[in-house]
């Protein structure tokens, strides 16, 4: 009876994964195979744990001057909101330094690459903002002058006041509409203020630029999804900051702007702010002020590798534990949202990963998509709706070369995401390595799940097993050696269903080359500019999936038992 009852059990079992929709799994008190491990992916399909939105993803556009240099190296060229060409008409200035300079051509909004690149997320969330937003003045006024940014070290971020000229703006919505982008602008929140004895800014803002900036934008029919106010002032600041008491009053005023403005409306913009490094305690009065609903949105960034001239940040990437240190911010936030009883919702309104304009080879090269793709899924976990990448285009973290528009490893990584993962997050972890980072969510606009493993190792080989968390409970419970599951994973290869992967590598295994590899293959544009298509490798279901060294593996299962999902 001793042998039989481990024999019996591991048939009732096999019978329980065939009704449970089961795919591969995993066993226990087996070694590892030579040369690589054994893991299993748990996933919890019984009800989501987060939502997300439906255009997770946001990339932004920044305000920086050509002149914009860090540790010596200049990484934003023509990639402004105020200096990429549109439609064969730029500004002088910008056009006679790149001539004078020789390192940039003109860019334009028109060009198909770009126009693509955005267009392919249908939509794609794009956060108009940074450092000289709150040094920006909007040019409705016709009587005074609309002059650009001036490099000036005794200012604040080294530049002088600038303007938006309305031109300008009217070029931009031209673009906006064309790539179906969802629009969310950032206002000078430092209009009308005054310094006190603390070094902060008080006294209320003055609205009255941005808000006749905000009627030319209705007025002329642009479509806005969102109005921000200020960037990074809160807490301590960077460059200047503001007591949370003052901004929520000031947040509270932006919301009667835009509820009056667009009075007619059905859909009133968000309003959002404050686009500042997550502070509890600021963070937490300043939610209690602007509650229950006067503030749609609360922002934060994050820049959590260090300056990009550190010679560590390829290390950090690659550290589970360094990456772990971030989901404190994400799980004290959501704390303070669900303690305070409000509507307001998180997002992350902008991340570089390593600040100053980051690192060349690091932060716009493949190694940079394990930080990328970790941060998304983990910020998801924790209900963060929305995700905006810094930046679209210009310095050393852009999705996009800011020359040639051709995308960086991370706008694939990016647009992956996009197409596969769905707005429902699952409960996923795993287990026999901590190499192995694992995120799952319901799949995009089809049936099952779909899985994230992200392989940090550079040595490692894994064999990843994928169950639900009820069958590896049982498993667990039971002691069924691995052995046993093998036997079960062999009687199920008749079987029919199948699952899609898709391994993203770097070109000649080089961590810092800007080509990925897609299941082998170059990711290139083609020679019209387009974007091309993702094709996945179809293999049968019952099989472990692969994960080879510094590889990311996203998997598509469609008949993954997930009642969520359905």
């Amino acid at each position: 009876m001793g042998g039989a009852l481990p024999q019996l059990l591991g048939f009732c079992f096999l019978a329980f994964l065939r009704l449970a929709g089961f795919v591969a799994v995993d066993a226990v008190g087996a070694p590892p195979p030579a040369g690589g491990s054994e893991g299993t992916a748990v996933v919890d399909g019984t009800t989501p744990i987060a939502v997300t939105d439906d255009d997770f993803i946001c990339a932004t556009l920044d305000w920086w001057p050509p002149e914009k240099c860090d540790y010596g190296t200049c990484s934003w060229g023509l990639a402004s909101l105020l200096n990429l060409w549109v439609g064969g008409r730029y500004h002088l200035a910008a056009a006679m330094l790149s001539l004078v300079k020789g390192s940039d051509v003109c860019h334009d909004l028109s060009n198909k690459v770009l126009l693509n690149a955005v267009k392919e997320f249908s939509p794609l969330k794009l956060r108009l903002g940074g450092s000289l937003q709150d040094k920006v003045i909007y040019g409705v006024d016709t009587q005074q002058p609309c002059t650009p940014f001036v490099k000036n070290t005794s200012e604040m971020f080294g530049f002088t006041q600038g303007c938006l000229p309305m031109q300008r703006w009217d070029e931009l919505n031209d673009f906006f509409k064309k790539a179906g982008a969802v629009i969310i602008f950032g206002l000078n929140a430092l209009n009308g203020r005054v310094r006190l004895r603390d070094g902060s800014l008080g006294g209320p803002w003055n609205s009255s630029n941005a808000e006749s900036f905000i009627r030319y934008t209705v007025n002329k029919g642009y479509t806005i999804h969102g109005w921000e106010l200020g960037n990074e002032l809160s807490g301590s600041g960077v460059g200047a900051k503001i007591g949370a008491d003052q901004y929520a009053e000031d947040a509270i005023s932006l919301k009667k702007i835009i509820d009056n403005i667009y009075q007619d409306f059905t859909d009133k913009p968000l309003v959002l702010a404050p686009g500042g490094f997550f502070d509890a305690s600021w963070f937490s009065e300043f939610i209690e002020k602007t509650k229950p609903d006067s503030l749609d949105v609360i922002t934060h960034h994050i820049y959590n590798l260090g300056a990009g001239v550190d010679e560590h940040l390829v290390d950090r990437i690659l550290d589970p534990s360094y990456l772990d240190r971030e989901v404190s911010t994400f799980r004290n936030l959501q704390g303070i949202l669900q303690s305070a009883g409000t509507s307001t919702t998180a997002w992350v309104g902008e991340a570089g990963g390593a600040y100053n304009s980051g690192h060349h080879l690091v932060t716009d090269s493949f190694v940079f998509s394990f930080w990328f793709l970790d941060q998304l899924g983990m910020s998801s976990t924790y209900n963060t709706k929305s995700y905006c990448r810094q930046s679209l285009v210009g310095g050393n973290y852009g999705l996009l070369n800011r020359t040639t528009f051709q995308p960086n490893p991370d706008y694939y990584s990016a647009l992956l995401w996009h197409r596969l993962m769905g707005s429902k997050v699952l409960s996923a972890k795993f287990t026999g390595t901590e190499s192995i980072r694992a995120y799952a969510h319901c799949a995009r606009e089809s049936q099952g799940i779909t899985l994230l493993l992200i392989n940090l190792s550079g040595n490692t080989t894994s064999q990843a097993f994928v169950t639900t968390a009820s069958n590896y409970t049982i498993g667990l419970k039971h002691h069924i050696p691995r052995t046993r599951f093998n036997h079960i994973t062999r009687l199920r290869k008749t079987a029919t269903f199948m699952r899609e992967e898709y391994h993203l590598t770097a070109k000649d295994g080089n961590l810092h080359s800007q080509v990925m590899l897609l299941n082998g293959n170059i990711l290139s544009l083609d020679s019209e500019g387009n974007i091309p298509t993702f094709e996945p490798m179809e293999l049968d279901a019952s099989l472990p999936i692969t994960v080879t060294p510094f590889s990311i593996v996203f998997v598509h299962i469609p008949h993954f038992d997930a009642p969520a999902c359905r």
